[in-house]
This record gives C-alpha cells, structure tokens and sequence, in this order.
C-alpha cells in the first residue's frame, strides 16, 4: 500500500487544500494531511493544535484521510510510513520552481522519497492561507475561500486578533 502524504502548515486550511488532499485520496490507498511547523512563517494565526483541529473537520468525510503533525524534516518524518509519496499542490510556476528545489533536498535526506505534484483546479489558483488570513483580519467574506464549517472559527480568531 502506498500511503501520499499531504504536507503544509494549513493556516488555515483552504478549498485549495482540500481539493489537493480530495484528489490524492482518489489515487491513494490512505492520505496522511501533515501539519507542519513553518519555520520561516514567524506570526501564525492559529496555534499547531487549533490548525490540526481545522484540518481533521474539513477531512472527516474521507474515509481513507487522515491527520497527523511533525516537527522534524518532513522527508525524516515519512520514513515512519511503507512507500511514502509527498503530494504538493502548485498553483503557479513559481510553486513548480519552490517544490522542485525542496523535492532534491528531500531526496538528498532520504533517496527513496518520490514527490507527485498535483496542478491546482484553476478556480484556486489564487487562493493561500496568506489571502484568506488577510481577508479574515479585515472581515471580508470567507465563503468559498475554505472550508463553511470552519468560516466562524476563522472569523472569531481574526476577530480576537484586531482587539
């Protein structure tokens, strides 16, 4: 069986995501979504925990997806897995160019990890965790952006945040 594991801080996660770990989950026995700590992003919205939460309810009506978390190399993390396969989403040529450097250092730490990259729908192809967190802070309209069952508690956090 091989296991696609979807990586990213997921801050928040977006219909862009989720379109990403839909379609791995159509080609993939089992999907692990891996919450990751981003070491370049130095002012999350949401704490490692509440973001694992977020993940786990827009991932509950796939049955073969699951959540976890790391905070070590993603490409050591794996390892913990039978033939792993990273999936990352691209949505611009810049994404390809980003991806394709970290998928020679992932393979520099662990020769047998494969990446698979998947094309955005073209309906996400703007869409990031940065858009909709700029957006949340000045309460704009999230509908259509991530995940309805998670709009309130993004809205509440921005809300928290601004006071």
């Amino acid at each position: 069986m091989r296991t696609a594991i979807c990586p990213g801080s997921f801050d928040p996660i977006t219909l862009g995501h989720l379109n990403i770990i839909r379609r791995a989950a159509a080609i993939f026995d089992r999907v692990v979504v891996c919450v990751t700590i981003n070491s370049e992003k130095t002012s999350p919205m949401f704490t490692n925990e509440e973001k694992i939460e977020m993940v786990r309810r827009a991932v509950a009506k796939y049955p073969n997806v699951s959540v976890d978390s790391c905070g070590m190399l993603l490409a050591d993390f794996v390892r913990k897995f039978e033939n792993p396969v990273l999936i990352k989403g691209l949505r611009a040529a810049s994404d390809f160019d980003y991806e394709f450097q970290m998928d020679l250092v992932n393979k520099r730490i662990n020769p047998c990890l494969e990446t698979m990259f998947l094309t955005a729908d073209r309906k996400y192809t703007f869409l990031s965790s940065s858009i909709v967190r700029e957006l949340a802070r000045y309460g704009a309209d999230l509908k259509g952006l991530v995940p309805d069952e998670l709009i309130g508690f993004i809205e509440e956090k921005a809300r928290m945040r601004r006071t």
